[in-house]
């Protein structure tokens, strides 16, 4: 539950001055882990595209552009970076689906509660886990998440983070979620030969242990794949289901 230290560098991921210089000097367009032609099946499948949705640490990714050519009628992006932020704006400005708004993940309070479907985070609970009080942060993202989100809504995360670095956070009951996982290789990977293997379709979710970790005997073909957490914010009828 602590500091990502062995995915982590010298840099403060959760600091924006950080993001700031590094948008400035970079420029162009990125997509952390995976673009969403890869992520299109596990995002069509728990967020319609009738759903009001927020991006988190979007950056200056086109996965929202993405999206929205794909039918999605509102997303709502937030940066801590205001660079990013101002770039994405100016770039967007003639596509009334997305919206940018500078913002800290760990204090969404400019959102009433309950105000979206869907949140989808691509690599922004990685970031603040490399940052200092990572544990704190973590836990005030995930509060703000999870008050943000509709009864039956998702919480969707893409992250490199396993389960015995992720569970944790995300299973405190505090947030009442049904987490579903999955798990999909790095773009452009290919199945070893020889490979034992005898998973028939990435688009199936893991049988978590009891402890909401993977099966002993999980076998994982690519070591840098990317694990996907599919959260749901029980409602009161969900509930009332399992009783």
């Amino acid at each position: 539950m602590f500091r990502d230290v062995s995915s982590c560098n010298t840099y403060d991921y959760g600091d924006a001055l950080y993001w700031d210089a590094r948008y400035i000097q970079e420029g162009g367009s990125f997509d952390w882990y995976q673009r969403y032609s890869d992520l299109r099946p596990f995002i069509r499948n728990y967020i319609p595209p009738q759903s009001r949705i927020l991006m988190v640490g979007c950056g200056n990714a086109v996965m929202s552009e993405d999206m929205v050519k794909d039918g999605y009628e509102e997303i709502v992006n937030i940066d801590i970076s205001s660079v990013a932020i101002e770039m994405m704006r100016r770039k967007y400005e003639y596509i009334p689906q997305l919206k940018y708004l500078q913002m800290d993940v760990r204090d969404m309070s400019f959102f009433p509660d309950e105000s979206f479907n869907g949140v989808i985070d691509k690599g922004t609970l990685d970031s603040l886990m490399c940052g200092t009080d990572a544990p704190i942060s973590a836990s005030q993202m995930l509060a703000e998440v999870c008050r943000l989100l509709k009864p039956g809504g998702t919480y969707m995360l893409i992250t490199y983070g396993d389960p015995t670095v992720r569970m944790p956070h995300l299973s405190k009951p505090v947030y009442n979620w049904k987490i579903t996982l999955y798990n999909i290789p790095r773009p452009g990977f290919h199945k070893p030969e020889g490979s034992t293997s005898s998973r028939k379709s990435f688009l199936e979710p893991i049988p978590l242990t009891d402890k909401g970790l993977l099966p002993a005997d999980w076998v994982l073909e690519d070591p840098d794949s990317h694990y996907i957490y599919v959260c749901k914010k029980i409602n009161n009828t969900d509930v009332d289901d399992v009783l």
